[in-house]
């Protein structure tokens, strides 16, 4: 029997830390929070903000082990993170399982090393009151701002929708973004470039140090640079230096895993916590900068080492942040030694970590650069050529980075040659182009914690959830911007000018946020009505009264009970007097009816309306993908009430072309086929359906066959998979999806078949009631609803085996135990006289 206990959150960190203590502890995990605030209902006592928790069903099990195995434990070692979350999870475990204050204690460690770990069994201490009323607090306030201001939205917007304090101020960011974009106004000017070569043919790159508004001023400037001498009228050599970057926080780490790896805030948090758990880098959620005497010697040891003494320099950095708490140190690797790690994603985010800590305690680059000076005085703008060259690495040998002397030929070739002041140049091209002024950039997923941190909203653990909340309630999305094309002036100087009308293509963007029509419909409501809550500065406020707490210079309630004193009113005056918002905005007219065309959101999503509300003779047509509510224009608008429309019967199936919920298709007898993206759906004649019905045959062909039975294969939104009978089977990346065997197929199918044989334990059909098997254990499903099955008369839960034999009517008796309402006969409502409406849209695919 092991004398000690150690409760950690994670079980990959469990096994780590096992590996590192002995026999006489015994290490399990928490698997995260063992309990929280309910998942129906608030859960708090409004009247003193006191949090109702409760061990969730999927806990219980765990519950029992745990407090199984803190009888036969002498000393309870409460391990979990040593941010907010982690205190609170402490507090939790030893409130749950009736941890004696004397037998129990605390220990936090940065990183997990047998080092460390020892260490912080030597340094025990108390669970910090004051950092779990911080995280209640934060859990608290969020709950209530959510669960009182979701119910508004379903009263005034649309059911089904939510708001939270810090994903509400997200999504108000990126609506923002976009509406700075749609009002902004481009100017153009013309930008100057020269390419001139010196006695030997070098050719230097220049740009000209001023612009022009005026297309006639630019070409005269060309005209007059034809019979002008330029000459090197200065050059200009000068020292210069570059330094590193300071460690990794979460901020810092996110954004250049996006910039550098293309990893979501997600992926790389996920990634972030594997690195940790097995031991490879520091704990990942930060805000500071400073590194630990112990790892600024470990980076210097490894510096000296791999580069020399001179690459060396020992380096404090001070994080700017007053509220960076959470954590004492940067991320960073916990072994300078270890230079990689086998699993190839988990070493792409190491590698990132590894180098810009090493980095940091790197010397400076030392560079050169030269300004090179060219034109003549006659001229209203000089040229400039700008050209550097490494001088020392410093940091930079930690990116791979050398100095030019070292690089190839054909890598000098770019540098700038050298030149002599007074030097002649002759001209081999000068190019005049009409450039736009471009609006700022949308947000990506790493501006946009950027732009949080920035604002000091939000803290490290809460980047991540709140970036994935605003895409799962879909109010924004990353769908593609397809570009537009404008025509713009370049005139080129050779022998003569010659001037040409190109087009350039603008506006576009990939894998950026754009709001969705909900999401600036929602946001507008709760900016109108909620001002403060949606307030930047006010958000930033509520962090630093959480941080206040954790420092034990607040009380908790206190906070909470000003916060509702102000928020509680205001709910109720908007649920009673604020107007429903359709984010509804008028058009036009229709040239065929003169009646108003309007476009707003539906009970359906965004559409278009011809006619009032009260209009008996309303029509509507669903707007596009890749339109909005905002942005429409009345002749696009009325161009959708062309939809859907008939083509000829292909092959004795009839024929259309309509728009549906995933965008525009092609309707051929009871099959969909989608238009590719881009396309316009009005612009697909009898030629063009023919053609993506043929195409979609072929892809839809059988590829093989098992039994005697054709099978399929397509490509879905959960990825590749095989179609056989009316069963739809998943293929793993395991598989060469593209060359799939006979083999392979049949193993795929049998296994599928073997898991759905499985599946049911009995099955009614006819009432669409069945007993199945679950991940944790056999449940009663009943069309789309699922229920517990209770405990037979031993008070044990029933075998697989009994519950084949349980009669249908026992079953029914179960479900209206849980819902009395489940077989209620539903009442028709009283027929109502409704006023005559037209949806121009084919059904939903």
């Amino acid at each position: 029997m092991s004398k000690n206990l150690v409760i950690v959150e994670s079980p990959a960190k469990a096994k780590t830390i096992q590996n590192y203590l002995g026999k006489d502890f015994e290490v399990k995990s928490s698997f995260g929070h063992i309990r929280d605030l309910p998942k129906k209902g608030m859960g708090i006592d409004l009247a003193t903000f006191t949090p109702d928790y409760e061990v969730s069903a999927d806990k219980k099990k765990l519950v029992t082990e745990l407090k199984a195995a803190v009888k036969k434990a002498e000393t309870v070692w409460l391990a979990s993170d040593e941010d907010r979350e982690g205190e609170a999870i402490a507090w939790h475990l030893a409130d749950e399982l009736k941890l004696k204050d004397e037998n129990t204690k605390r220990i936090v460690f940065h990183e997990i090393t047998k080092n460390a770990i020892l260490k912080a069994i030597e340094n025990p201490r108390k669970i910090d009151q004051n950092l779990v009323n911080a995280q209640q607090a934060r859990r608290i306030l969020d709950r209530i701002v959510g669960f009182e201001m979701s119910p508004v939205l379903w009263k005034k917007v649309k059911t089904g929708l939510s708001a939270g304090r810090v994903q509400s101020v997200a999504v108000r960011l990126v609506v923002e973004r976009e509406q700075e974009i749609r009002d902004f106004k481009p100017t153009s000017t013309f930008k100057i470039e020269g390419i001139f070569l010196n006695e030997t043919k070098q050719e230097i790159s220049a740009k000209l140090k001023g612009d022009f508004k005026e297309e006639n001023d630019a070409e005269a400037f060309l005209n007059q640079s034809n019979d002008t001498e330029f000459k090197v009228l200065n050059v200009e050599t000068k020292p210069g230096t570059r330094s590193a970057s300071a460690p990794f926080t979460t901020s810092t780490l996110q954004q250049e895993a996006s910039s550098r790896l293309g990893y979501n805030v997600t992926t790389t948090m996920r990634l972030a916590q594997r690195l940790y758990e097995e031991g490879y880098i520091t704990y990942m959620r930060t805000d500071s900068v400073n590194l630990s005497q112990e790892a600024i010697n470990g980076a210097k040891s490894q510096i000296v080492s791999e580069f020399g003494e001179e690459y060396s320099n020992p380096r404090k950095f001070t994080t700017k942040s007053a509220s960076a708490q959470e954590a004492h140190e940067a991320i960073r690797p916990t072994d300078f030694s270890v230079k990689s790690i086998g699993d190839v994603q988990l070493n792409k985010l190491y590698q990132l970590i590894y180098r810009r800590t090493l980095a940091s305690q790197m010397s400076n680059a030392k560079i050169e650069k030269t300004v090179i000076e060219i034109g003549n005085s006659k001229l209203p703008y000089q040229f400039e050529a700008q050209g550097e060259v490494i001088v020392f690495e410093g940091f930079l040998k930690a990116y791979g980075i050398t100095k030019n002397e070292d690089e190839d030929d054909e890598e000098n070739e770019k540098l700038l040659p050298k030149v002599t002041a007074g030097e002649i140049l002759t001209y081999k091209k000068i190019e005049a182009t009409e450039k736009f002024t471009k609006p700022a950039a949308r947000y990506t997923e790493a501006g946009l914690v950027r732009k949080l941190e920035e604002l000091g909203i939000g803290r490290p653990s809460t980047y991540a959830p709140t970036i994935q909340t605003i895409q799962n309630r879909e109010y924004v999305d990353k769908r593609e911007i397809l570009p537009q094309e404008r025509e713009i002036v370049k005139m080129t100087l050779t022998k003569d000018v010659k001037k040409q009308v190109v087009n350039e293509k603008f506006g576009g963007d990939k894998n950026k946020f754009v709001p969705t029509d909900i999401g600036e419909v929602v946001n507008e409501f709760l900016t109108n009505n909620f001002a403060e809550i949606l307030d930047y500065g006010f958000t930033a406020k509520v962090e630093q009264d959480f941080d206040d707490i954790a420092n034990g210079s607040e009380k908790w309630k206190e906070v909470l009970g000003e916060f509702y004193k102000e928020f509680h009113p205001k709910i109720e005056d908007v649920e009673e007097n604020a107007d429903r918002a359709t984010g509804e905005r008028l058009l036009g007219k229709d040239p065929k009816t003169g009646k108003n065309v309007y476009a707003r959101m539906g009970r359906y999503g965004a559409m278009i309306q011809i006619g009032e509300q009260d209009d008996e003779q309303k029509t509507f047509a669903s707007i596009m993908q890749n339109q909005n509510i905002a942005t429409i224009t009345l002749e696009e608008a009325l161009e959708l009430f062309k939809l859907p429309f008939d083509l000829q019967d292909f092959e004795g199936q009839p024929v259309s072309v309509a728009v549906g919920r995933f965008g525009p298709y092609v309707k051929w007898g009871e099959t969909f086929i989608s238009i590719p993206r881009g396309e316009d759906p009005l612009s697909v004649n009898q030629e063009r359906a023919e053609e993506l019905i043929r195409e979609k045959k072929a892809a839809d062909a059988p590829v093989a066959n098992y039994k005697g039975e054709p099978v399929t294969k397509g490509k879905g939104r959960f990825g590749p998979f095989l179609k056989y009978r009316d069963i739809f089977v998943n293929v793993p990346k395991k598989y060469d999806f593209d060359n799939l065997s006979q083999n392979d197929i049949n193993e795929l199918i049998e296994a599928k078949l073997e898991k759905e044989a499985n599946r049911y334990i009995q099955q009614w059909e006819k009432e669409k009631i069945s007993i199945e098997n679950g991940r944790w254990g056999p449940f009663i499903k009943f069309g789309k609803s699922m229920f517990k099955i209770p405990k037979n008369k031993k008070d044990e839960k029933y075998t697989a085996e009994e519950l084949k034999e349980v009669s249908l009517d026992e079953v029914k008796k179960w479900i209206t135990a849980q819902d009395k309402n489940a077989f209620a006969e539903k009442k028709k409502p009283a027929a109502k006289k409704k006023p005559a409406t037209t949806r121009k849209t084919a059904s939903k695919k």
